[in-house]
């Protein structure tokens, strides 16, 4: 990769990264149409995120008592709503899900009801983008005509184009940990770590799910700040996040009486730690980490097969290791572990790839830098993707909203020929007949040779090409004072 000068640097990027957020929002907000299940707007948790926004907008507070004795789910939810909140000692219900998403969609749904919700979601969706081609670009020095094309292959695709409308903290966690990882590969001035900071202690406040995501990001930023010498934003950032998770822990137990959300569930038995299964099988789980990726539903793949670039700049990462790695390695790998592990299953009622949206930009990130280091196929295998991917989301969303399909049931009956051909390729974990046995064999094979090809393609390059890791941005010398039901 040629290495980017400081004037490509300073290159003004307004006018793309305005480009890239409107578009994206745009191109999302089409979903928003789509309904969740035949006969639904929204549905499974998304109603619950919807009462408690309601609430905090008329209410100031997180109790849904009065807005489930009014109904007020029935203009975006026909059936009787499913129970999910435990009616406490003191009175109150509240929903088994993190405030923060309820907080961000508070005025939007009090202008615009469920559609402003999800319009909100768009708006989402387009920062997402736009986060990371300025990372791409400015972080790893990737060229903006790559990073573009990157972005919007995997922007404009599921999972993330469906999550764009999609009533749950995945889109917004993505956003968190994609500024999170932009801030702590920066200089590590106070405003980075500030920001960092922030973003970190986001992620559980939209989900307890992403704490283990949270943490890595934590400790490839501590490390960091400790390898650069920066000993007093180093002290500032552990004092920061212990008040942070203070005010979490204090927060929690006075809202949900317990330090997770899922201690006012219904449906775990008093048991918080039941979210994740009352007998969950790790060797069973252990597909997932694959299957996450092949499986012939719930898959990235079968979707987009630009994700397989993934896979390929995992194996370019591993073998150059730039100096910002282990921001991408640790959180990725701590999401997708979660995923794999901790889930309770991947096969659940919603879109696929749900467990894996908040750690996904990593990977975005990591085929825009890999694109450059590998030569002139990956750009042209992005572009294909770039339309693949996009006509994908176009060709679900003509088919939901012909009433066809919907985001949450009969999703794969998709009518286009593209993920019809793929599908028949994938294997079925939910079955793992002999056929689909053979299948996920290959693919694992598949998979490790896409890693070998990554690292291969990397040989013979220089580990400290001026610019081509974005070395000489993210490492200058050490300042001397400071510049500013278990299925699989």
């Amino acid at each position: 990769m040629p290495a980017v000068t400081p004037a490509a640097r300073r290159q003004p990027l307004g006018p793309v990264l305005t480009a890239v957020f409107s578009g994206t929002a745009a191109w999302c907000a089409l979903g928003a149409g789509v309904p969740a299940t035949f006969g639904a707007h929204v549905a499974v948790d998304e109603p619950q995120y919807l009462l408690s926004a309601t609430s905090l907008a008329e209410d100031l507070d997180l109790d849904i008592g009065d807005e489930l004795a009014d109904e007020r789910w029935r203009s975006y939810h026909r059936a009787e709503l499913p129970e999910q909140t435990e009616l406490l000692e003191d009175g109150r219900r509240i929903s088994p899900h993190d405030p923060l998403l309820p907080a961000y969609l508070a005025l939007p749904v009090a202008v615009g009801g469920w559609v402003g919700a999800k319009l909100a979601l768009a708006v989402v969706a387009g920062a997402l983008a736009a986060v990371l081609t300025w990372t791409a670009v400015r972080r790893l020095g990737v060229g903006v005509g790559l990073a573009v094309t990157t972005v919007l292959t995997f922007s404009l695709a599921p999972p993330l184009a469906v999550y764009g409308t999609q009533i749950y903290p995945e889109l917004a966690g993505a956003l968190a940990i994609s500024i999170g990882f932009a801030a702590a590969t920066g200089r590590l001035c106070r405003r980075d770590v500030a920001v960092a900071g922030v973003a970190i202690s986001a992620l559980p406040w939209l989900s307890v799910k992403y704490a283990p995501a949270a943490g890595a990001l934590t400790i490839a930023l501590l490390w960091r700040l400790w390898t650069l010498g920066h000993r007093r934003q180093l002290v500032a950032l552990l004092g920061g996040l212990t008040i942070s998770a203070a005010v979490f822990a204090v927060g929690h137990l006075a809202i949900y009486g317990a330090l997770t959300p899922y201690a006012t569930g219904d449906h775990f038995g008093g048991d918080q730690l039941a979210v994740a299964g009352t007998a969950p099988n790790p060797a069973g789980r252990s597909r997932r980490l694959i299957g996450l990726l092949v499986d012939r539903d719930f898959g990235l793949v079968a979707w987009q097969p630009s994700w397989l670039l993934g896979v390929v700049g995992l194996g370019t990462l591993a073998r150059r290791r730039p100096t910002w790695w282990p921001a991408v390695a640790l959180p990725l790998a701590a999401g997708w572990l979660t995923a794999t592990f901790v889930a309770l299953t991947m096969h659940g009622f919603w879109w696929p790839g749900r467990q894996t949206v908040v750690v996904l930009p990593l990977l975005v990130l990591t085929v825009a830098w890999a694109a450059g280091e590998l030569g002139r196929l990956a750009p042209t295998l992005l572009k294909v993707g770039l339309a693949w991917g996009a006509l994908t989301f176009g060709w679900l969303v003509a088919d939901g909203t012909a009433g066809r399909t919907t985001w949450v049931v009969a999703f794969e009956e998709s009518t286009n020929p593209l993920v019809r051909t793929i599908r028949q390729a994938l294997p079925d974990l939910r079955s793992l007949g002999t056929v689909d046995q053979a299948l996920f064999l290959a693919w694992i094979v598949v998979v490790v040779a896409l890693v070998v090809i990554g690292w291969g393609g990397a040989r013979g390059r220089s580990h400290r090409q001026p610019g081509s890791d974005g070395t000489a941005l993210l490492s200058p010398p050490a300042p001397t004072h400071d510049p500013g039901r278990d299925t699989t």
